[in-house]
């Protein structure tokens, strides 16, 4: 009999076809976007992400991500350092400015310090610079921090520096070694490009010593942001933030903590989460509503089939099984068409710098989505074969 129902329904091939559509918009969409969400909370907590090193992040007690920061005051450091079971602590800075291009151009980016003597929160460099550069007067390695042509700088000499108007529409190049920027009307010099991780949102990223940081981020009284400690041999990174905090009156979080920190930070201030739960409802209503009303109308055009099984024997249960083997055949089918096109609109937008990355439950959650609106639909469906009478339907009334 399940043979028959398969065959009930590929023989309407409109309404196969529909039901096919359906699903697989369905899991399409509900894949796509628990991988964007996945995508940018990642980029969000991006900074932790090029610190593996740091066992335990230290900072103000109101600072619940990476992305909304207080510093706090230099002692801080030498607190940290007093802590027992504290192997290494370096300072790390963060802030913005307004960088000054050679044409006259203005471009917001991060700044962040790291430490001047272990360059602890230094990301991998690209080519043969050497992170020992940095240490140079006013050296700085740059980012493009998922952004794309933020950090360029005109072609031609004529319009570098101009005297008068600003130079804006002239034809640019990417910055190289040896160019100069201004911060706060402190000249900069650009070492090289780093490999650091795109960040969310996109923004370009300035890495110098934490002692250039202090000279051209704006003047304050605090300049530390995070206090980057390692645990001694021996020590559980929980133990030593719990001791930390302790100690210190200041926050301290291991690494996985910050990272859930900065995700619940995440769900509860980012408009993206909005957009996620958008994507997800007009999923779930195209499943619901193409998923259902198709197999309901393949269901209701064939109850004079369904009527002739009763009639020679089948009972009710077989004819509902006969709807759940063709709604299981279209999830299956349909699960298989929406997760492949996902994968394939997932490596193009990956390319385009798009914070997309499908980890292992995306696709489970597509396809629980989709066992749901199949079960849904067949349910919903199984009402008329429920309320079915024969002779009613052979005389049409």
């Amino acid at each position: 009999m399940l043979r028959v129902a398969i065959k009930m329904l590929v023989g309407d091939r409109a309404k196969y076809i529909g039901l096919l559509f359906g699903i697989a918009f369905t899991s399409f969409l509900i894949t796509f976007a628990a991988s964007y969400f996945c995508g940018f909370m990642t980029r969000g907590f991006a900074l932790i992400s090029e610190n593996p090193e740091a066992s335990v992040w230290v900072m103000d007690p109101a600072v619940n991500s990476v992305e909304q920061t207080t510093n706090i005051p230099q002692m801080a450091l030498y607190r940290v350092r007093s802590v027992e079971g504290v192997s290494s602590a370096v300072p790390l800075a963060m802030g913005s400015a307004d960088v000054k291009f050679p044409n006259g151009q203005s471009q917001p980016v991060q700044v962040v310090g790291v430490d001047d003597v272990t360059l602890t929160g230094l990301p991998f460099l690209k080519g043969n610079l050497s992170p020992g550069e940095l240490r140079a007067p006013g050296a700085a390695i740059v980012a493009a921090g998922g952004t794309s042509g933020k950090l360029e700088t005109p072609q031609r000499k004529i319009d570098q520096w101009p005297y008068g108007a600003p130079h804006l529409n002239v034809p640019t190049r990417p910055l190289a070694p040896g160019d100069e920027l201004q911060i706060n009307d402190v000249r900069i010099v650009i070492k090289g490009w780093a490999q650091a991780l795109p960040r969310f949102p996109p923004r370009p990223l300035l890495y110098t010593t934490y002692s250039n940081a202090s000279r051209i981020l704006p003047s304050e009284r605090n300049r530390l942001t995070f206090v980057l400690a390692t645990a001694a041999p021996g020590v559980s990174p929980t133990v030593l933030a719990a001791r930390i905090q302790a100690r210190t009156g200041l926050r301290a979080r291991t690494a996985n903590d910050f990272k859930n920190d900065t995700v619940r930070w995440y769900l509860i201030n980012s408009e993206d989460v909005g957009d996620i739960a958008s994507m997800l409802s007009l999923a779930i209503t195209v499943g619901f509503g193409v998923t259902g009303v198709m197999l309901y109308m393949f269901t209701t055009e064939n109850l004079r089939q369904y009527a002739v099984l009763n009639v020679m024997g089948a009972p009710a249960g077989m004819l509902i099984g006969m709807i759940l083997a063709q709604a299981g055949l279209c999830a299956f089918l349909g699960t298989g068409l929406g997760l492949g096109l996902c994968g394939i609109v997932g490596q193009m937008v990956s390319s385009a710098e798009y914070p997309f990355r499908m980890m292992w439950f995306t696709p489970l959650l597509g396809v629980g989505m989709v066992m749901l609106v199949s079960l849904v639909a067949a349910a919903i469906s199984a009402r008329p074969l429920l309320r079915l009478q024969p002779a009613v339907v052979f005389t049409a009334r």
